[in-house]
């Protein structure tokens, strides 16, 4: 439903007044560094929690992994059971307690600077941030992309101009403010993002006849599911696909474990732990924590799926067929012709605050990666104010000129490919590193480089949907994939995450046995 312009215009205004003053209130407390970079490491839990499910939740989840929903059913819910067992208790009370205390025991001030000073390394610092200077981009442009999407349909502005207003407004209060502006309009953002997916889901059910009605009506759809679909083992909306098939291996291996597993060693996340006054402090904030990922992801994978049934009763087509093709315009498309007006400046507003709390945590951990780890790494320079904030800024630019590059649907593509470069690389080393009173320095650093590598080499020659976007494997073997089926649908995360921890055990054990050896 068109919105009316002055009205859209209105709202929006306020929001990002709101959004700016929040920032303004974190340049204010700035005053050194560690402010800047750790939000002086005395937030209060309930904004640690918001802030950390916001920044976790973006317009990649709502708009990317809600059209793949759409495209592929309801199974993707595992992820959001993955999200909250793993993305946030095993995260927040196994991980956060011992990164809080290693943060503090170091006085490390960025994830790359935690990894160098637990392994006594400046050279793990420097390959921790240049894995994110290298895969974090990508994750950026998608963000963006979502973003920027729902704001050309809604608008009716060009795309690129939504894009580059969008990635600018961002960039102002994140290079003023800093973590703590950051923090502060997280939590803001993530207090709109919760009201927007509960009006979502609730008018969903509504308008589809309950919730028994639209559930049923999306089970008696599975004799429309599109014949390439059906080859590569989709069985319906409302059910798995068979166990094995190409469909089944992507939406378990890239999807639910890529992302499931991979927040778990995602840099901007780590971060907010090191930001918390104490434990306490951590144990508060899954309480919040724990329900807002599971209105945003639950929300989110539900009413993509059922989208399909608001199509064929409206248009006689599948979702996505009636967004033209592009499953990152399905969720777009179908707030702006099934929503109230009110509700879609709402999804608006929700969409905004997604894509601007990531965001605003991407720039801030690529700016700080490339001055405080990468150029300035050991200096006094690198803890600059000015010179973070010049870092975010180019990180900006970058990541809105390959957003500019990108192709369509490849929003949750992209987040999965990235949650999983940082699981592969640095998921061992960081597990060990912060339980370890010993921890191994040869391990963390080969452990990092094999599982980065290995990744890099199956998205490149082995997986299918990537390899054959980047055409590496055609040019330098003269086909796609090297390897056929399943290993093509294999995600690369399956077979680095495994080797990254083997070499990580080995060198831990050679470790200890040298310790008691040298003890004797």
């Amino acid at each position: 439903m068109p919105t009316d312009p002055v009205v859209t215009l209105a709202i929006v205004l306020v929001y990002v007044a709101i959004t700016l003053i929040l920032g303004y209130m974190g340049y204010r407390k700035t005053n050194h560094a560690e402010d800047y970079l750790l939000a002086g490491r005395d937030t209060h839990p309930v904004i640690i929690a918001l802030s950390y499910g916001a920044t976790f939740i973006s317009t990649s989840a709502i708009v990317g992994f809600g059209g793949v929903a759409a495209n592929l059913g309801m199974g993707l819910i595992w992820l959001t059971v993955f999200n909250i067992g793993i993305g946030i208790l095993l995260a927040f009370v196994v991980f956060g307690k011992k990164t809080r205390e290693k943060g503090v025991e170091t006085g490390a001030v960025t994830f790359p600077d935690l990894m160098g000073k637990i392994f006594q390394s400046p050279g793990l610092q420097f390959l921790s941030g240049l894995i994110i200077l290298i895969g974090m981009p990508l994750y950026t442009a998608a963000v963006l992309i979502g973003g920027a999407r729902f704001l050309e349909s809604t608008l009716n502005i060009s795309y690129t101009t939504s894009l580059i207003v969008f990635a600018a407004v961002v960039a102002v209060y994140v290079m003023y403010g800093g973590l703590i502006a950051v923090m502060y309009t997280d939590a803001f953002q993530g207090g709109i993002m919760f009201v927007g997916m509960t009006l979502l889901l609730v008018l969903t059910y509504v308008y589809l006849g309950g919730v028994t009605a639209a559930n049923s009506a999306l089970a008696a759809m599975s004799n429309l599911v599109p014949a390439s679909l059906t080859a590569q083992g989709m069985t319906g909306w409302a059910s798995m696909p068979d166990v094995g098939s190409p469909i089944w291996f992507t939406l378990i291996t890239t999807l639910v474990l890529g992302v499931g597993i991979g927040v778990l060693a995602q840099p901007q996340l780590v971060v907010r732990f090191m930001t918390a006054k104490d434990n306490r402090a951590l144990n508060r904030a899954v309480l919040v924590g724990g329900p807002f990922i599971l209105m945003m992801t639950g929300v989110a994978f539900t009413v993509g799926a059922l989208t399909n049934v608001y199509f064929l009763q409206h248009t006689g087509k599948i979702a996505v067929n009636a967004a033209g093709g592009n499953i990152d315009s399905i969720i777009p498309v179908y707030i702006n012709q099934a929503m109230p007006e009110l509700f879609v400046i709402i999804f608006m507003l929700t969409l905004l605050s997604a894509a601007m709390s990531t965001l605003s945590a991407l720039y801030h951990t690529m700016g700080t990666a490339l001055v405080c780890d990468i150029w300035g790494r050991g200096k006094t320079c690198a803890l600059s104010v000015r010179a973070n904030q010049i870092g975010c800024l180019i990180m900006m630019i970058l990541s809105v000129v390959i957003a500019l590059l990108m192709p369509e649907g490849i929003i949750a593509r992209a987040t999965a490919m990235f949650m999983g470069l940082c699981a592969s690389a640095f998921l061992p080393a960081f597990a060990v590193g912060v339980y370890s009173h010993h921890p191994s320095r040869a391990g963390a650093i080969w452990s990092m480089v094999i599982g980065a590598l290995t990744w890099f080499f199956w998205t490149a020659f082995v997986h299918t949907a990537e390899a054959k976007t980047l055409g590496i494997s055609q040019v330098l073997t003269g086909v796609q994939t090297i390897l056929g089926l399943p290993w093509s649908v294999i995600d690369p995360l399956v077979v680095a995450l495994p080797l990254s921890f083997i070499v990580m055990i080995l060198f831990q054990f050679r470790e200890r046995v040298q310790i008691r050896q040298n003890s004797c």
